[in-house]
């Protein structure tokens, strides 16, 4: 029996597989949040791209201190490799009096400039420009995340996005998420008004982290060049006194003085219940006050169960008989172990 290749093979799928594209960029310090698949690179046609412009926005831009290599077809003593963008987003080529602004642009329309510039020498010249290093939008996560680091952006990345590629918020982590804008507007701000906003001139910005991690829009910017995220340490509270486990506990949700008492382990033998002792100070001075609660009542649902605030300092006693038997103990027993071991025939 014959087989008909014809009928078997789809032309349209040989086609397919001889199409193949692959991009690769790295950065040389620090981490690099990648791009997505099929990133483009630059081409002589001097017609405009038509992009829609969602993809645009998620190009990534040149910047101030990129480096980039710059290929131009079959014209060797035109090309250039490590062009590092100058602070004022501008680059150098052979051949050209002028500097060419780079910064704000993507690889492709980077490429068609450049090509335009050529025209003057050659005929449809053939560009191509690559990001060699990532420089110009590095960001900083610190505080208590799992990863602290610097990433540096090859690609807009939201606040969530961020926060996972440094681990995720650290068992310690407090309520909010804070953004310190210290790199200030970059050029591409300064030269689309239509990115101007309200919150340019802003320095600090504080998020909820809840909200953030449920990827609330309002919670849940597109960080920018030069921004030092940080995640603050949750405020504390102390359990002291006569319980198993006395602790600092984190307080990252709202907490009652039974159940911190719980998470210290519990109370120990002899624990005076009705006498346990909130000190908290007043807020704005040096003094304190103390609140007593009846953990008993508590228990019961006889008595309120008093909320904490940061830095209260719960100290659970022992029974006064106790604590003094306690002391006389751990004063006279360390002494008899001292004394001489003599045998009595």
């Amino acid at each position: 029996m014959r087989l008909n290749l014809r009928a078997i093979i789809n032309p349209s799928l040989v086609g397919l597989f001889l199409f193949c594209s692959v991009q690769y960029s790295s950065a040389q310090q620090g981490s690099v949040i990648p791009t997505g698949p099929g990133s483009p690179i630059g081409s002589g046609d001097p017609s405009p791209t038509k992009v829609q412009p969602a993809t645009t926005d998620a190009l990534y831009r040149i910047g101030p201190g990129d480096v980039l290599d710059v290929r131009v077809a079959r014209e060797p003593e035109l090309s250039r490799d490590s062009v590092r963008v100058d602070q004022a987003g501008m680059i150098r080529m052979p051949m050209l009096d002028t500097h060419i602004p780079a910064a704000c642009l993507t690889e492709t329309e980077l490429a068609q400039n450049i090509a335009k510039l050529y025209r003057k020498y050659k005929t449809e010249p053939h560009v191509e420009v690559f990001v060699k290093e990532f420089q110009s939008q590095p960001v900083a996560v610190m505080g208590a995340v799992r990863a602290p680091a610097q990433f540096k952006l090859q690609r807009q990345v939201r606040l969530l996005e961020l926060l996972t590629f440094a681990g995720g918020p650290a068992a310690n982590a407090g309520q909010t998420v804070q953004i310190v804008h210290s790199g200030g507007a970059s050029l591409c701000d300064k030269q689309s008004a239509s990115e101007t906003s309200d919150n340019d001139s802003s320095t600090f910005v504080s998020y909820l982290l809840d909200d953030t991690l449920r990827g609330k829009t309002d919670a849940n910017p597109f960080v920018r060049p030069g921004d030092i995220v940080q995640v603050p340490e949750a405020d504390q509270v102390f359990v002291l006194g006569n319980v198993l486990k006395p602790s600092a506990i984190p307080l990252i949700e709202p907490l009652t003085v039974s159940r911190a008492i719980a998470i210290a382990g519990g109370t120990a033998p002899s624990t005076k219940k009705d006498k346990i002792r909130i000190i908290r100070q007043v807020q704005g001075t040096t003094a304190k006050k103390e609140i007593y609660v009846d953990l008993t009542a508590i228990e019961k649902n006889k008595a309120e169960d008093v909320a904490l605030l940061a830095n209260d300092v719960v100290d659970v006693p022992i029974s006064g008989t106790k604590s003094i038997l306690r002391s006389l103990l751990g004063a006279v027993v360390p002494t008899v172990t001292q004394l001489p071991v003599r045998v009595i025939p």
